[in-house]
């Protein structure tokens, strides 16, 4: 049976995955950036064909995805309406993902095709609609979980993660958005099938029983 996954999701020591005051010249928050120093040199080793541990987990996300989903935050810096739809995300003209991405956001606006195979679609609708959709993109493959914090919280309280991994940096940051909060009953049902560290990261990886 199709999964939804969410994977390469770096949180601070003291539980935040991102930092405040995100904004263009801040994508990730203030003072963030370099809590993803780790994803940056895996993908860099895997480019170059080294191997490590975090490489692993890095190569471990892009097995048998056929669609992803993330929040708006994720796709790019505004907020409210759309001034125009000029703004195309942050990856150039062929994002990395290679299908079908579903943002959601508060103002729908039509959807978005770009080289590569990639084509984003903006909806306002729940959660549970849009892993259908998601699902029925996907073709019978998994479905990957994007940022940030606040759209996997959400699908968290709903029960609908079927797997988690968290690369824990060794790091506090004191302020920003945590992920683990107001999440209820959304953390029960999980067990930590992995926990591996390299010298960068801790990686844990939970399973919905």
């Amino acid at each position: 049976m199709p999964k939804l996954r969410v994977h390469n999701l770096t949180v601070s020591l003291d539980g935040f995955a991102a930092g405040p005051n995100q904004c263009l010249e801040h994508p990730l928050g203030e003072g963030f950036a370099s809590m993803h120093t780790w994803m940056f040199a895996a993908m860099r080793d895997h480019e170059a064909g080294k191997g490590s541990t975090d490489v692993e987990y890095v190569e471990r996300a892009e097995e048998n995805i056929g669609a992803t989903i993330m929040g708006r935050n994720m796709f790019g810096p505004h907020r409210g309406p759309w001034q125009d739809e000029s703004w195309r995300g942050w990856w150039g003209d062929n994002p990395p993902y290679h299908n079908d991405v579903f943002v959601h956001t508060h103002h729908p606006r039509p959807s978005l095709t770009m080289e590569g195979g990639t084509s984003f679609h903006f909806t306002d609708e729940p959660v549970t609609t849009v892993l259908e959709r998601a699902f029925e993109a996907a073709a019978g493959r998994d479905v990957r979980l994007g940022g940030g914090a606040a759209t996997v919280q959400q699908y968290l309280r709903a029960g609908l993660v079927d797997e988690l991994h968290l690369a824990i940096v060794p790091r506090l940051v004191g302020r920003g958005e945590r992920l683990l909060d107001h999440l209820g009953d959304g953390v029960d049902g999980y067990r930590v099938a992995e926990l591996v560290s390299s010298p960068a990261a801790t990686h844990a990886r939970l399973l919905r029983r």
